[in-house]
């Protein structure tokens, strides 16, 4: 008669075996993809939305120097489908209104440094330096070495609102002149300056800008009585007023032939600024700074060829783009690509390179994931199982082997019941050799043989009919055993092989 197993009832096989579990896949892969889908969203919220094809741009008084570079800005960027509207203005104090205005609709102008009456607004940034505006005094009479000199004179000194007025008023206070004393200060600028100057009108012009062009400063010095003021004090005035720069007029720069001036002539220079907004696109700052380059960039009398655009900041910080376009230039899509096509692969690059740094790498981990998933549910039975089969090598009575045996019963059922991937099918089988041995061990129990042959008093070792390898120990010899049945077949196919060929060469 067959021992009891203790079971009340045959087990049923209910596992379930499908081509792949989905559930597993999608817990394995939807924390990755969750984290992509993240990354993607980060990076859209920082991407930069296409940059606009209309800006606008404040100029200066139509026909003035900065109004006609403002027209050729227009006609560059119009190789790239950007629009330029040009607004003509009174100078650099309107154009600063504008900027610092939010409902100006103004991107970009020209603005003198020095002009800001106060604290420049932080919406403001410089694209760099475009140019040197000098400022040139002529007077009558005998030679002047300080501005102080000048006082309870008439001084024409620009008209109200212009960047020449505002840089001779700040110059003459520092020598002690200031409006409403007893010199005249005449709101008089450019060819009405220069005509005044020469009628007698006025002392002493100050003219910059288009007013202060090589042609004008030169018909001016040769006009009789009339002086090219040298600002002899330069040095000081570079280091009290940073945004002015010292210029030297060589000699002979008006007339070689007649060595027109006779002696170099010191003149002092605020440089003028490209100011953005700081929500322009950064494409459009490249642009930008591009046409300013080309503008700008030639060589003259007051400057060399490639000094301007330049990363000089005086009343308002180099964007943050314009110092990176400064340092290395245009990026490389817009170096290679049109630029609405380079704009547009740009964009796109901030939402490939998260797939690519996170998607790739994760869904090589995917695969490990789902298999230790699939696995877990086989191995996580052997701690269970090796608990009973420790106690069943141990005393134990007989209601403590119904209850070993009932908790066996559970796992069995247990693992009856799971749904397995067919990749994973031996292993669960695998699992179930190593129930049925658990299983027989408490069925059969533990036999003490002692060896006929042993002295008398001694204990014999106990051997256990039942004993064997553990579920583990018995999974590896398997495998094992497995291999090597493939290894001597593989042999014997090849040692068949060889004898065939050797039948076949084997003369008739």
């Amino acid at each position: 008669m067959k021992p009891s197993t203790g079971r009340k009832r045959r087990p049923r096989l209910v596992a379930r075996f499908v081509a792949i579990s989905w559930r597993d896949l999608a817990v394995s892969f939807g924390p990755i993809l969750l984290v992509v889908v993240a990354a993607i969203w980060v990076a859209v919220r920082l991407i930069q939305p296409a940059p606009p094809s209309t800006l606008t741009i404040s100029a200066g008084p139509e026909g003035s120097t900065f109004w006609t570079a403002a027209q050729k800005y227009k006609t560059i960027l119009a190789r790239n489908r950007i629009t330029l509207n040009v607004l003509p203005s009174e100078g650099s104090l309107q154009n600063l209104k504008r900027l610092s205005d939010p409902n100006s609709n103004v991107d970009v102008g020209f603005v003198q440094d020095g002009v800001a009456p106060g604290p420049v607004s932080d919406g403001l940034t410089s694209l760099g330096s475009v140019a040197y505006i000098p400022l040139a005094i002529f007077y009558h009479g005998p030679t002047v070495m300080r501005l102080s000199e000048f006082k309870g004179s008439r001084l024409a000194v620009g008209a109200e609102g212009s960047g020449t007025r505002e840089l001779a008023l700040a110059l003459l206070k520092s020598n002690g002149i200031e409006p409403g004393g007893a010199t005249k200060l005449l709101p008089l600028s450019g060819d009405e300056a220069a005509q005044a100057l020469i009628s007698g009108k006025v002392d002493a012009a100050f003219l910059a800008g288009d007013s202060a062009q090589p042609a004008v400063m030169g018909k001016l010095y040769r006009t009789p009585n009339v002086q090219f003021y040298d600002f002899t004090q330069a040095d000081a005035y570079t280091r009290r007023f940073p945004y002015l720069t010292q210029l030297v007029m060589p000699m002979g720069a008006f007339d070689l032939g007649k060595n027109l001036p006779s002696a170099p002539i010191h003149i002092l220079a605020p440089t003028a600024e490209l100011v953005a907004r700081d929500s322009l696109h950064p494409a459009l700052s490249d642009l930008l700074i591009e046409a300013a380059r080309e503008v700008h960039g030639k060589a003259n009398i007051m400057q060399r060829a490639g000094e301007f655009p330049a990363p000089l900041a005086h009343d308002f910080p180099i964007s943050d783009d314009a110092a990176r376009y400064y340092k290395s230039g245009k990026g490389f899509l817009y170096r290679i690509l049109p630029f609405w096509l380079a704009s547009l692969a740009d964009r796109l690059l901030v939402v490939v390179v998260p797939l690519i740094v996170l998607l790739i790498p994760a869904l090589r981990l995917v695969p490990s994931l789902y298999a230790w998933r699939v696995k877990s549910r086989i191995y996580r039975w052997y701690g269970s199982l090796i608990a009973i089969e420790r106690s069943a090598l141990s005393e134990y009575s007989a209601a403590e082997r119904t209850t070993l045996i009932e908790r066996l019963d559970a796992i069995e059922d247990s693992v009856n019941g799971l749904k397995m991937p067919l990749a994973y099918a031996d292993q669960f089988y695998v699992l179930r050799e190593h129930i049925g041995f658990v299983r027989e061990r408490l069925t059969h129990g533990r036999e003490v043989q002692r060896d006929a042959s042993a002295e008398p008093g001694e204990a014999d070792e106990a051997d256990e009919p039942g004993d064997g390898p553990t579920p583990l120990e018995a999974h590896e010899a398997n495998e094992a055993n497995h291999a090597a049945e493939t290894g001597e077949a593989r042999e014997s196919g090849e040692a068949g092989a060889k004898a065939h060929e050797s039948s076949d060469e084997r003369p008739a």
